[in-house]
Protein backbone atom coordinates (compact mmCIF):
# COMPACT_ATOMS: atom_id res chain seq x y z
CA UNK A 1 0.00 0.00 0.00
CA UNK A 2 1.33 3.48 -0.86
CA UNK A 3 2.08 5.86 1.96
CA UNK A 4 1.75 9.64 1.64
CA UNK A 5 2.69 11.97 4.50
CA UNK A 6 0.13 14.67 5.21
CA UNK A 7 1.17 17.71 7.25
CA UNK A 8 -0.63 18.18 10.56
CA UNK A 9 -1.36 21.87 9.98
CA UNK A 10 -2.90 22.35 6.54
CA UNK A 11 -3.06 26.15 6.91
CA UNK A 12 0.70 26.34 6.28
CA UNK A 13 0.43 24.56 2.94
CA UNK A 14 0.66 27.08 0.08
CA UNK A 15 -1.05 26.66 -3.27
CA UNK A 16 1.36 26.22 -6.15
CA UNK A 17 0.40 27.56 -9.56
CA UNK A 18 3.09 26.80 -12.13
CA UNK A 19 6.60 25.30 -11.96
CA UNK A 20 5.91 24.53 -8.28
CA UNK A 21 5.91 28.27 -7.47
CA UNK A 22 3.32 30.33 -5.61
CA UNK A 23 1.52 33.27 -7.17
CA UNK A 24 3.71 35.71 -5.23
CA UNK A 25 6.90 34.02 -6.44
CA UNK A 26 5.70 33.98 -10.06
CA UNK A 27 4.90 37.71 -9.94
CA UNK A 28 8.22 38.63 -8.34
CA UNK A 29 10.29 36.44 -10.67
CA UNK A 30 8.42 37.91 -13.66
CA UNK A 31 9.14 41.43 -12.41
CA UNK A 32 12.80 40.50 -11.98
CA UNK A 33 12.94 39.23 -15.57
CA UNK A 34 11.19 42.36 -16.89
CA UNK A 35 13.70 44.58 -15.06
CA UNK A 36 16.90 42.54 -15.38
CA UNK A 37 16.97 41.24 -18.94
CA UNK A 38 16.51 44.63 -20.68
CA UNK A 39 19.04 46.16 -18.26
CA UNK A 40 21.58 43.53 -19.36
CA UNK A 41 20.81 43.83 -23.08
CA UNK A 42 20.99 47.64 -23.14
CA UNK A 43 24.12 48.01 -21.02
CA UNK A 44 26.37 45.17 -22.24
CA UNK A 45 27.72 47.20 -25.16
CA UNK A 46 28.49 50.22 -22.98
CA UNK A 47 30.04 48.57 -19.89
CA UNK A 48 30.87 45.06 -21.11
CA UNK A 49 29.36 41.68 -20.35
CA UNK A 50 30.70 41.38 -16.80
CA UNK A 51 29.55 44.84 -15.75
CA UNK A 52 26.15 44.36 -17.40
CA UNK A 53 25.74 41.00 -15.69
CA UNK A 54 26.56 42.48 -12.26
CA UNK A 55 24.13 45.34 -12.89
CA UNK A 56 21.44 42.87 -13.92
CA UNK A 57 22.02 40.82 -10.76
CA UNK A 58 21.84 43.93 -8.56
CA UNK A 59 18.51 44.88 -10.19
CA UNK A 60 17.05 41.38 -9.89
CA UNK A 61 18.13 40.49 -6.32
CA UNK A 62 15.52 42.66 -4.55
CA UNK A 63 12.75 40.96 -6.53
CA UNK A 64 14.09 37.52 -5.60
CA UNK A 65 14.33 38.63 -1.97
CA UNK A 66 10.69 39.80 -1.97
CA UNK A 67 9.65 36.47 -3.47
CA UNK A 68 11.53 34.12 -1.16
CA UNK A 69 11.93 35.83 2.24
CA UNK A 70 9.52 34.86 4.99
CA UNK A 71 9.80 35.20 8.72
CA UNK A 72 7.28 33.54 11.01
CA UNK A 73 4.97 33.06 8.03
CA UNK A 74 4.98 36.79 7.14
CA UNK A 75 6.34 38.15 3.84
CA UNK A 76 9.13 40.73 3.79
CA UNK A 77 6.97 43.86 3.49
CA UNK A 78 4.85 42.89 6.51
CA UNK A 79 7.97 42.22 8.56
CA UNK A 80 9.36 45.66 7.61
CA UNK A 81 5.99 47.30 8.37
CA UNK A 82 5.96 45.75 11.85
CA UNK A 83 9.54 46.85 12.53
CA UNK A 84 8.82 50.42 11.41
CA UNK A 85 5.68 50.56 13.54
CA UNK A 86 7.40 49.28 16.67
CA UNK A 87 10.56 51.39 16.31
CA UNK A 88 9.34 54.69 14.86
CA UNK A 89 5.56 55.13 14.82
CA UNK A 90 4.48 53.80 18.20
CA UNK A 91 5.94 55.08 21.47
CA UNK A 92 8.79 53.00 22.78
CA UNK A 93 7.75 53.43 26.41
CA UNK A 94 4.74 51.64 27.70
CA UNK A 95 2.63 53.95 29.88
CA UNK A 96 0.80 51.20 31.73
CA UNK A 97 2.42 50.23 35.01
CA UNK A 98 1.22 47.74 37.54
CA UNK A 99 1.07 48.51 41.22
CA UNK A 100 3.42 46.16 42.99
CA UNK A 101 2.39 45.83 46.61
CA UNK A 102 5.45 43.76 47.38
CA UNK A 103 7.77 46.62 46.43
CA UNK A 104 6.35 48.66 49.32
CA UNK A 105 6.92 45.80 51.74
CA UNK A 106 10.49 45.22 50.62
CA UNK A 107 11.53 48.90 50.68
CA UNK A 108 13.07 50.35 53.87
CA UNK A 109 10.39 51.81 56.14
CA UNK A 110 10.21 55.55 56.65
CA UNK A 111 8.73 57.13 59.72
CA UNK A 112 5.40 58.79 59.24
CA UNK A 113 5.29 62.32 60.62
CA UNK A 114 2.14 64.10 61.57
CA UNK A 115 1.27 67.36 59.90
CA UNK A 116 2.25 70.34 62.04
CA UNK A 117 4.91 68.52 64.06
CA UNK A 118 7.51 68.65 61.35
CA UNK A 119 11.06 69.02 62.70
CA UNK A 120 9.81 69.26 66.27
CA UNK A 121 10.82 66.99 69.06
CA UNK A 122 8.17 64.85 70.72
CA UNK A 123 6.55 66.24 73.87
CA UNK A 124 8.24 63.77 76.21
CA UNK A 125 11.75 64.73 75.11
CA UNK A 126 10.95 68.45 75.52
CA UNK A 127 9.86 67.97 79.11
CA UNK A 128 12.99 66.02 79.93
CA UNK A 129 15.26 68.76 78.61
CA UNK A 130 13.54 71.50 80.60
CA UNK A 131 13.86 69.68 83.93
Amino acid sequence: MAYVSVPNDLSKVKTKLAFNLTKRQLICFGAAAVIGIPAYLFTRTAIGNTGAMLLMISFMLPCFFFAMYERDGLPFEKVVRNIVRSKFLWPSTRPYRTQNIYAYLSSPRKEVQQIGTKNKMPARSRKKRKV
